[in-house]
This record gives structure tokens, C-alpha cells and sequence, in this order.
């Protein structure tokens, strides 16, 4: 179920500094978007650049982004947080998230005409400066039949009520993931 952005009042403030993100995102190098770690989901062709891990931020990367680090600071309990990149004809299967304490938000940065998010049975495309937010736990699927990368801020903070609740446990393949990017 995709849920209205006008009842969190972080996302007209982050959506009029959408252009600045876009920004910062555009200038990172391509080679510093990595393969999303659940390749059932998709085969390739779906890359992050990750800002903020389940709680943890990645300080190399908001220096990078220093625009989009601040605008990030607005949002109340955010838990994770990068720039996700769908490549030209590429499609992320349905599937259902395992993150039941959290929303999942996407600030659309550059969105090509065929680009499209189905939550349940409603499909939308994303819009360049708009925010789309839903429960990820809903069956979901996403797709690029442009001949450009579409490219989000995707990011989920905790759900009303769910407030002090225990983190969602990633599963095994991501906790690999995260454990080989901490630092040594």
C-alpha cells in the first residue's frame, strides 16, 4: 500500500531541496554504486550507494554528500538511506520487504518516461522532485523499460507507533553485506 507523503511533515521541506540532492547524486562516480546483495530479486541491473545502514551512518559517503546529509538530518527516526539506481530495461521482481517496523520512501532525481513502482494492486510512476512512500512489507515490484538509469533517494524511517521497537533483523544475505563494509 503506498502511503500519502502530506502526513509527514519532513517531506515538503526535503522535496523543495530535491534539485541540490540530485546534485550531489549525479556527481558521484558511477563505479561507486554497488549491487544490491539480494540478486534473487532482480539479476542485475539494480545498484546503492549507500548514506545510512539500518542505523549506522557511512561517514565517507555523507561527506560526499554534504547537501543531502544535512536534508537527511530533518527526517525523524530515519534508519537507512542512499541513492538507488535502476539501470535501463532493468526490473526488480515482486517481492515482500522484511522491514515491518519501517516505511520505504523514494525522492525521485532522475526519472525517465517508463518507470514504474506497483505496491499491492496500485501502480505509480515516480515524479523528479516528489516523494512516494509505502509499506514495503506489501507485495512490490519495480521496472525501467527506458533507455535511461532512473535514479531515487530511497530511504525508511520508523513507522508511527513503532517508535522504540527493535530494529528488523536484515536478513543473512545483507548481514554479510554489512559486516564486510564495516571498517577493520
Amino acid at each position: 500500500m503506498f502511503v500519502d507523503p502530506t502526513a509527514f511533515a519532513f517531506v515538503a521541506p526535503l522535496e523543495a531541496r530535491w534539485r541540490d540532492i540530485r546534485e550531489e547524486c549525479l556527481a558521484l562516480p558511477q563505479k561507486s554504486y554497488e549491487p544490491w546483495v539480494q540478486r534473487e530479486m532482480y539479476g542485475e541491473g539494480w545498484s546503492v550507494y549507500g548514506l545510512i545502514a539500518f542505523g549506522t551512518p557511512i561517514p565517507a559517503a555523507l561527506a560526499r554528500c554534504p547537501r543531502t546529509a544535512a536534508a537527511l538530518t530533518a527526517i525523524p527516526n530515519l534508519t537507512t538511506a542512499g541513492f538507488s539506481r535502476l539501470a535501463p530495461g532493468a526490473r526488480i521482481d515482486a517481492h515482500v520487504g522484511w522491514v515491518k517496523t519501517v516505511f520505504r520512501a523514494h525522492l525521485g532525481l532522475v526519472v525517465p518516461e517508463g518507470c514504474a513502482l506497483r505496491v499491492g494492486d496500485e501502480t505509480r510512476p515516480w515524479c523528479e522532485g516528489q516523494v512516494l512512500i509505502f509499506d514495503d512489507t506489501a507485495l512490490h515490484e519495480a521496472w525501467n523499460t527506458s533507455k535511461r538509469a532512473r535514479t531515487v533517494l530511497l530511504f525508511d524511517f520508523v513507522r508511527p507507533g513503532c517508535e522504540g521497537q527493535p530494529a528488523d533483523e536484515p536478513p543473512a544475505a545483507v548481514q554479510r553485506f554489512l559486516r564486510r563494509r564495516q571498517p577493520r
